[in-house]
């Protein structure tokens, strides 16, 4: 399994500070993903959601040509895009704050804080249906020998990191995966060994790890 660098877009009332945080990610994975500490240029992957948040987060990473494998020209964290790695679709809720949520649909406000992995939005997905969708893309991610940064949503990449951790998958919504962020996994011969990086510091009062889904 190749490193992999997961970072979390930026949610709908963050945008603001989205701006900052792709500049930030963007010479980031340029410095830390795409060489290696003596400045080497080494192939490396970008996969993102299908989702514009998540796209436009990545649109400052660079795609320079390196030569690749048996010399073959490279193009540096060229997009490639999942609809797997969409956000866990919340259905008749989707688009709501956790306050509409409440206000509109009360009973399903309590239901979700009481059983957060189990629980099924109306018309939408619950952890274990988004534990399923991204299985494919689990074992994808193992099979890489690159580098590798994925740009994609909380819920997605508490359910991979788990998966890559080894931890029991109904502790995969305790994962922490704050926003602006990247979090680095190393395989070891005993499982991964994980870095975090702030890219930018943002204002006092605003958390990097607000409640999501």
């Amino acid at each position: 399994c190749a490193r992999a660098y997961a970072c979390a877009c930026a949610c709908r009332d963050c945008f603001r500070f989205r701006s900052a945080d792709a500049l930030a990610l963007g010479s980031w994975a340029e410095q830390n993903i795409m060489h290696l500490p003596d400045g080497t240029a080494i192939p490396a992957r970008l996969w993102t959601s299908s989702l514009q948040r998540t796209i436009l987060t990545a649109r400052h990473i660079p795609h320079p040509t390196t030569a690749g494998p048996e010399g073959i020209e490279w193009v540096q964290m060229r997009p490639k895009v999942f609809r797997n790695l969409d956000e866990i679709y919340a259905g008749s809720c989707d688009g709501m704050t956790y306050e509409q949520i409440a206000d509109l649909f009360p009973a399903e406000s309590a239901e979700r804080k009481k059983a957060k992995f189990a629980y099924r939005y109306p018309r939408g997905e619950s952890y274990t249906d988004l534990i399923a969708r991204l299985e494919p893309i689990a074992h994808e991610l193992e099979r890489q020998r690159d580098p590798i940064l994925v740009v994609a949503h909380q819920a997605i990449l508490r359910v991979l990191y788990a998966y890559l951790k080894g931890m029991p998958r109904e502790k995969c919504i305790d994962v922490s995966i704050p926003l602006n962020t990247v979090i680095k996994l190393t395989p070891t011969s005993f499982g991964c060994e994980e870095e975090r990086f702030v890219l930018v510091p943002h204002p006092e009062g605003i958390t990097l790890d607000p409640a999501s889904h």
